[in-house]
């Protein structure tokens, strides 16, 4: 936007061109919007998934700013709907056995 502004306040400039110049410094936002949108989806959408919560939730980041604040609340302080995992005990060697009695 500071290019753009540069470009405005110098006097030598062709007053057709503004509107391309507008709408390739909006199309770059909207293509850095749709970047980063999808840089925070995936991850959101695997980790709703993996918490018990349908995965469609992660789409909330489309909204900018407060869809992550608003995902990572309702992530962090709801119950996960998540089965409890089976702990694995390792195998262990028997005891050794008992000394000789005299």
């Amino acid at each position: 936007m500071h290019m753009l502004a540069l470009f405005l306040q110098q006097n030598s400039y062709d007053p057709k061109m503004v509107p391309g110049i507008l709408a390739a410094v909006l199309g770059f936002y909207l293509i850095l919007f749709l970047v980063i949108a999808v840089i925070l989806i995936i991850p959101a959408w695997f980790i709703s998934k993996k918490a018990g919560f349908s995965p469609w939730l992660s789409l909330i980041n489309i909204i900018p700013t407060f869809g992550l604040l608003i995902w990572l609340y309702i992530i962090a302080f709801s119950e996960w709907k998540t089965a409890p995992t089976t702990t694995a005990v390792a195998w262990q060697p028997p005891p050794p056995p008992a000394p000789p009695q005299v």
